[in-house]
């Protein structure tokens, strides 16, 4: 199966990926943009298709598999004790939590939503309040496929993309409790799914253009009209945003991304000034999707607690002192005084002297160097021995995350000496969920924080098997080497998941398999 498509202009694959480039004078006769402009896409939609639902058909098997396993005596386990019952809430409350008396409601509305509409369909139970997360986790495997065979032209890749998270431990356990950040992690996926589609309409449009000659009718190039992914990039953002706050850093990074890469297909197009083109054709229209919509979004999101009567602040201009914002309506104002009160809350959550015993630091996320223990429980049964343990503990796969740093490496060195705009992509998707945190190290910290980060993870390490396989235009031999070597890496990984599903899952196990289970020190 090849990795590039059949090359219509002649080029080189390097060409082909390197369109960040200026491009080469067209050849003598060669009429056709397209190799420049890269919009060539794999021509096997039907089996794309097909390998799309069957890897996302095993994910969700993987992901619902036993669900409602690990409890604490029918409860909900960690941070599931915030969300869960604030979600029930809202199913009692018309849409919003009513717990005034303590003000613990510490983020935006949507993902505690969603957990409300597996709560009314099954009821408050573990499989009621973490099948909306099972649900977003299984979906996030069809995004990673179809961005993967998107950004590398090949389906056999892009399967490889799916299965590859299907065995991350991290996106696998937060895909089964009933917690926010894989609904966060579904969002900000699903919009840079869609800016990757802009990005190719982008490109065949200006192809388009140069096909008809209408390229030179403006020395800015041609407007490119509404574009409806970038839209959807818009959407997808404002939602993220409404689950947690940080996806704020994802505007921004998506946003830039956008405009660079409008200005990089101008370029390519052949148009004269293509960045000062992109900053008056582009970057307008950009700003209206990538900023202004998720904050109309946003603030769409609260639309249930604008109507109720008893949510958390709703009447803060009367029962409380000093709430400001005079020139706002009333429950304009109230909104701004809680969303206040909750930045407050999460400014002053920093590390006490004696922290939480599995908060961990960025610096120890890329390679998960310290997992957390959501769920313990010794002395049960079914393990074949009288005195079993269960544990779900949060462990990003190691054959993936202990990578992580050369796979960056290696993604810095492509983005810069050989323009690949596909490593560029990754790294900012990674660098917007990883980067950030690292402007307040007081804060308390989880390795759950690094959900989003998993994706892109997995993305950069297709981008190198894809490497590692080889192009159509490889010797048989080369092609047959590199096919070795990422089947053998691929089932490294699902070995290593297979391994780790007893304390993924709660699974009963024996004493001497669960510290086979801790391989570091920093796991206990």
């Amino acid at each position: 199966m090849s990795v590039l498509v059949p090359n219509p202009g002649g080029r080189s694959a390097d060409e082909l990926v390197n369109v960040g480039r200026r491009p080469p004078a067209r050849q003598p006769g060669e009429t056709d943009p397209r190799p420049l402009l890269d919009v060539t896409m794999p021509t096997d939609r039907l089996r794309g298709w097909l390998v799309t639902i069957a890897v996302t058909a095993v994910a969700a098997l993987v992901r619902l598999w036993d669900l409602g396993r690990a409890t604490n005596e029918g409860t909900p386990v960690f941070d599931e004790k915030h969300y869960v019952p604030q979600a029930w809430q809202m199913l009692r409350n018309g849409g919003y939590e009513d717990n005034p008396g303590y003000e613990l409601v510490a983020h935006p509305p949507v993902g505690k939503q969603l957990i409300a509409i597996g709560e009314w369909l099954l009821g408050y139970n573990p499989w009621g309040w973490r099948i909306m997360a099972a649900l977003c986790g299984t979906v996030m495997v069809l995004l990673v496929v179809r961005i993967a065979r998107r950004m590398t032209r090949s389906t056999l890749l892009g399967a490889v993309a799916g299965v590859l998270l299907i065995c991350d431990g991290l996106s696998h356990v937060q895909s089964r409790v009933g917690m926010l950040d894989v609904f966060q992690a579904m969002f900000l996926l699903a919009a840079f799914a869609c800016l990757l589609v802009d990005r190719d309409q982008v490109r065949s449009r200006m192809w388009q253009v140069c096909v008809e000659g209408r390229l030179d009718a403006s020395g800015w190039g041609p407007r490119l009209g509404f574009r409806w992914w970038r839209f959807g990039t818009g959407l997808m953002l404002g939602l993220a945003c409404g689950v947690k706050w940080n996806a704020i850093y994802y505007i921004m990074a998506f946003g830039l991304l956008s405009v660079i890469w409008d200005a990089l297909a101008r370029r390519a197009a052949g148009v004269r000034r293509p960045w000062r083109a992109a900053l008056v054709r582009d970057t307008a229209p950009a700003l209206w999707s990538l900023v202004a919509i998720p904050l109309l979004v946003y603030f769409a999101t609260w639309a249930g607690w604008f109507a109720s009567e008893t949510a958390t602040d709703r009447h803060a201009v009367i029962t409380a002192d000093d709430v400001g914002f005079g020139s706002l309506p009333d429950a304009l104002r109230s909104l701004l005084y809680y969303q206040l009160n909750v930045l407050d809350f999460h400014t002053h959550l920093v590390t006490p002297k004696n922290p939480h015993p599995w908060e961990s630091k960025p610096w120890a996320w890329p390679m998960g160097m310290r997992p957390m223990l959501y769920y313990y429980e010794s002395g049960i049964s079914g393990c074949g021995r009288s005195n079993c343990i269960g544990a779900t503990m949060l462990i990003g796969t190691p054959a993936m995350w202990w990578l992580a740093l050369p796979v960056a490496g290696w993604a810095v060195w492509r983005a810069t000496s050989r323009m690949d705009w596909r490593y560029a992509a990754v790294l900012v998707g990674y660098g917007a969920g990883f980067l950030p945190w690292f402007t307040n190290l007081d804060r308390q910290m989880y390795f759950f924080y690094a959900t989003p980060l998993a994706p892109f993870l997995v993305l950069g390490i297709v981008l190198v098997l894809g490497e590692v396989l080889g192009t159509a235009r490889d010797h048989l031999e080369r092609r047959q080497t590199g096919l070795l070597a990422v089947s053998l890496y691929v089932g490294l990984v699902v070995a290593n998941f297979v391994w780790l599903w007893p304390i993924l899952n709660g699974e009963p196990i024996t004493q001497e398999h669960w510290q086979a289970e801790l391989w570091l020190p920093s796991w206990r």
